[in-house]
């Protein structure tokens, strides 16, 4: 199956994805500001969606509001973290170890609830330990990061977290699969919640920003999430996984090139190959080769799995 519209869906997707990051630098707020700002202007879009939509179907399942406001939980604190990793490590290195979910999620599976990992991602775990130590800053670290050890880990502990956002959205969505926007939209509101609690209680929430932050982060949340999701929810469902799964590398790719060329953060060269390792792990661990015979059969037969 060939469709270029879903290949160009997915790329832009991907694209916005892999911007977010460098737009949450250049807007100036802080991590508890841009991430709860992310969410709750997502939600001026999200909000009127999910109306619709619950005209149109009915009242949500409950189970879709419980693992919904779970799943929001994980995505709350994963923001928290991944916002603050960019500012301490750089745009490019956060979004790549924040790549750490590719083989976090079927871990979890497997751990909760008995999924079969394939053999794919034991093999890819290794490799990825070795990326994300040496993307890190193991060896050397870029001089213009501020703290490129506590962004390590809190990118680390963010892809964790997104994983089980993602386990725990997959319930919600499964409750009634022809709502689409209502698992996200209350996943959205729980994160903002947190968020919000959680920057209060810090004193981090600043809405008294400057025009220029305010129009970057309302790019990161109209454009890095909402219209980024849409995307990439379209384009991935049109192609065989192994294409959409290889696509989506794009996203590290584009932060990566976004730091270099907007912020102009400098990497190590061992932070470089750290990185290289990283993406080809998740490579290795979402792209499954084939011979071009047994690709053409499978693409009538199979699935293709979309997760946001």
């Amino acid at each position: 199956m060939h469709d270029p519209a879903a290949a160009l869906t997915l790329v832009l997707g991907c694209l916005l994805v892999g911007a977010s990051s460098t737009f949450i630098t250049l807007s100036g707020a802080t991590a508890d500001t841009a991430a709860f700002l992310r969410c709750a202007l997502a939600l001026l879009v999200l909000v009127p969606l999910a109306l619709l939509e619950q005209r149109r179907y009915g009242r949500p399942p409950r189970q879709m509001l419980r693992c919904g406001t779970l799943a929001g939980a994980l995505l709350g604190v994963d923001y928290l973290m991944w916002t603050q990793s960019v500012l301490d490590a750089g745009a490019g290195v956060a979004t790549v170890l924040i790549g750490i979910q590719v083989v976090a999620f079927p871990l979890l599976a497997r751990v909760l609830g008995g999924e079969h990992v394939p053999r794919r991602f034991l093999l890819a775990l290794p490799v990825m330990v070795v990326g994300l130590a040496l993307t890190g800053g193991l060896l050397d670290a870029d001089p213009g990061a501020p703290h490129p050890v506590r962004g390590t880990v809190l990118g680390i502990a963010a892809g964790i977290c997104y994983a089980g956002f993602l386990y725990a959205l997959r319930p919600a969505s499964a409750a009634d699969r022809r709502m689409v926007v209502t698992p996200t939209a209350t996943a959205t509101a729980a994160a903002a919640v947190v968020i919000g609690a959680a920057g209060t209680l810090a004193g981090g929430v600043d809405l008294s920003l400057p025009p220029h932050a305010w129009g970057w982060l309302t790019a990161v949340a109209l454009g890095g999430q909402v219209t980024a999701f849409l995307l990439i929810g379209y384009g991935s469902v049109r192609l065989p996984a192994g294409r959409a799964a290889a696509l989506m590398l794009l996203q590290p790719v584009a932060a990566i090139a976004l730091g270099t060329l907007v912020l102009h953060e400098r990497p190590t060269p061992s932070q470089y190959a750290g990185m290289l390792l990283t993406v080809a792990a998740i490579g290795l661990a979402t792209v499954t080769v084939r011979r071009w015979g047994a690709a053409r059969d499978a693409e009538t037969t199979s699935t293709v799995d979309s997760s946001s």
